[in-house]
Formats: structure tokens, sequence, C-alpha cells
């Protein structure tokens, strides 16, 4: 009696990983921008290469977030210089409410309403069996966001170097949206309670983040390697793995939206779309953002704001999947940034987000002229395909089974590209 020996795992292709960093890096991808829809075609050609069914969605998107900030953190700092109390109020409380739609993955009902909107491209390409019950979508991004001295690494690195043990006691990112939400906040509560100092104390901080805002608008964009070329390598690696050794009883959507860094829009635009035919007890996310820094890591949750929870026992199949694959995974940070995954938490789905980080417990190179292709750690991107190729042939095991046709299955509104 003989024993069949278990199939290898297929391993990560590294020279399409680093050819992709380095072809879409040498692009200029501003969000919803000529460049970003260049960028999304090439992949939608590079996913359709490793056999997937792919279509580009053409959406609207505004392209920023500094002019939907900075417009309402200047509006609330102007009303809130001035002696009347009437109009600190109304516009303080208005800026802060907008900015924390805006900054919570709400309706962006400010800029929706008030600013202009271009084309902005989202690439989904399809694997596995179209007819399955169950589904795993698998997101990354491809524009590229603009540098600014907000974001120096200089200051993380000071604080590491000297103090590192502070790294250690906590277990978020710098909350650098507190002052954006918070300026416009005392400025309606200095108005609302009478406190002038207050009010005053929230029009300085306002003005202060509509002039950061304008300087953020007024950069250029980054080559964007680690941020995030590295996860649509990751979908390209993981479209090569199921290409070699494919899954049946499961469909995987590969999706990389334009516009993330516009706080999420392309990602918006693909939930508005789609979501109503992906039902959250059937779907599994995994959101892969900026993974090329030396350490992979599972966020724990994340939110510019509010802190949202990823689920627990989808992070503990992860890191299972992880340790299976010989994978180092880190855990137990929380992100006080915001990606595509937290449009699908919001919405009910099994989600987690993979990212990655240095010795300063920072994604390296972060929005920052340094984040070039030769900066990027391969070898982590190629544990993140790992880790996803790994997550997905568990839940084909676990859950994976036919369905009825087209049960879930993404609409073909758009043509393909």
């Amino acid at each position: 009696m003989t024993t069949a020996t278990p199939t290898r795992p297929p391993e990560p292709d590294a020279a399409l990983l680093e050819k992709t960093v380095r072809h879409l890096g040498a692009m200029d991808r501003p969000s919803a921008s000529p460049g970003e829809r260049d960028a999304a075609f090439w992949i939608a050609e590079a996913l359709r290469a490793e056999g997937a069914t792919v279509r580009v969605e053409r959406e609207r998107a505004h392209g920023g977030y500094w002019w939907p900030l900075g417009l309402m953190a200047g509006a609330a700092g102007l009303a809130g210089l001035r002696r009347g109390r009437g109009a600190a109020l109304a516009v303080g409380a208005a800026a802060a409410a907008g900015i924390f739609d805006d900054i919570s993955g709400g309706r962006l009902a400010f800029r929706r309403a008030v600013l202009p909107h271009h084309d902005t491209h989202n690439v989904v390409a399809t694997l596995g069996d179209p007819d399955a019950d169950q589904t795993v979508l698998i997101v990354a991004h491809h524009d590229a966001a603009h540098w600014s001295l907000l974001f120096h690494p200089g200051a993380g690195e000071f604080v590491g170097d000297r103090w590192p043990q502070l790294l250690e006691l906590s277990d978020d990112t710098p909350p650098v949206m507190f002052p954006v939400f918070g300026g416009p906040l005392l400025v309606a509560l200095g108005a609302l309670t009478g406190r002038r100092g207050v009010q005053v104390l929230g029009a300085v901080v306002s003005t202060a983040v509509a002039a950061v805002m304008a300087e953020i608008g007024s950069r250029s964009t980054v080559s964007g390697a680690n941020d995030n070329l590295t996860g649509v390598a990751t979908l390209l690696g993981v479209a090569r793995t199921l290409k070699e050794q494919p899954v049946e009883g499961l469909r995987i959507i590969l999706l990389s939206t334009g516009s993330e860094e516009s706080f999420m829009e392309g990602m918006q635009a693909f939930a508005r779309r789609h979501f109503a035919a992906l039902p959250p007890e059937r779907t599994h996310v995994i959101c892969v953002d900026t993974v090329g820094s030396p350490q992979l890591l599972q966020i724990e949750g994340e939110g510019m704001i509010r802190m949202r929870e990823y689920p627990a026992a989808f992070k503990d199949l992860v890191s299972d999947v992880a340790a299976e694959r010989g994978v180092s995974l880190s855990r137990g940070l929380r992100l006080r940034n915001a990606t595509d995954g937290l449009i699908a938490l919001k919405a009910g789905y099994p989600s987690v987000m993979i990212g990655s980080m240095n010795e300063y417990r920072l994604p390296a190179n972060y929005h920052w002229p340094t984040d070039v292709p030769d900066n990027v750690v391969y070898e982590t991107v190629a544990d993140c395909v790992r880790v996803c190729d790994g997550v997905v042939r568990r839940l084909a095991r676990t859950l994976g089974r036919p369905g009825p046709a087209g049960a879930g299955q993404p609409s073909a509104s758009t043509p393909a590209a």
C-alpha cells in the first residue's frame, strides 16, 4: 500500500514580481490620471497572460484628498478667527462632519457635491471556478501618492533610535489625521461653549492643516514602488501560482484599484458596482498594501479616527497559513491610516489587511521620494504571495464547492478592455 505524496505548493516567480514593480514604477501614476489609466491597462494585459478573465472598469473620482480636506479645514479656520460664535459653530461643525466622512471611508459627500471629478480605472480579473458559491477577493491599488514633508521618515527614525521602548509600548501608527478632524471640532466646541481660547486654538490648527494640504497638493507623485506596486506584483504572483496549480470550487477575483490614495475612491466605486452581487457570507477579502518593507505584517485593525478591528477568526486563519508556509508574519499593530480593506470591512465582509514594516514599525519609504523599485525588499513580496496563495487554497479546501451559475458573479456592465 502506498501513500500519495502531498503536492508541493507553487513558489512565487521572483522575476515576475520585480519586473512588475520596475515596469510600473517608471510610470507617473497620480490618482485619476492618464498615467494611472495606462498602468491599469498594462496590469490587465499581464493578468490575461496568466489566464485570467479581465476587464478594466472606468469610474469617476476626484483624485486627491488635499483639496477637500484643505478647503473644509481652511473654512473652519477662517470662521474660528472671527468674533461671532454663530458662523464658527456652523462652519466648524459642518467641516468636522465633512472631514470625518472623507477620512473614514464614508460617502465622500463634500467632494462629490463640490469638486471636479475625473476618470479612474479599476482592473477586475477572475480566476478559478466562475460558477463557485464562494469567492475570495484580493485587492491592491496601482495609483501613487504625492510626497510631502509631513511624511519625512526622519521623525520616526529620531524617536525609534532614541527611545526604542516607545515603539514597543504603542500598538498604533501615528494618528496623523487627528489634527485634521480635531481643528474644526475645536472651533465648533469653542463657539458652542463660549470659550474663545478653544475656538481660536481650533482655528489655528485648522489653518495649519490647510497649509499642510496645500503643500501636499503642490508636490509630485512618488514612484510608489512599495506603496503599492508591491501589492500589484502580489496579484500577478498569485495569478501565476494559480495558473501553475489551479484550485477547484472557488472563484478568485484579483482587483487592482485606481484612486486609492485619494481615500479609496476606486474601491468605493467597485463596492457600488459589485458588492450587491458578492454576499458577505460567501466572500472573503484580502487587502494587500505596501508589502515591500523588511517584515511582513498582518494589521489588527485600521481607521483614521475610529479604529475598526478585522475579524479575529480570519486573522488567525491567515496567521496559521503563514506559519504553514514558513513565512514570518507579525501581528499586533493597528493602522491609523486607511486602505481599501476598510471599505470591505465596513461593509461586513470577513477581511484582512496584509502590509509590512521596517524596524521603526512603519512602512518603508512611505509617501517619500525614496519609494523606488531599488528599495523594495522583494523577498517580503514573495512571502506575501505565499500567504495569499495559501489562504486561497485553504479556503478552497474548507469552503469551496460548486454553486449555481453566476452566483456572486461581478456584473459585466462594462465591456472588457
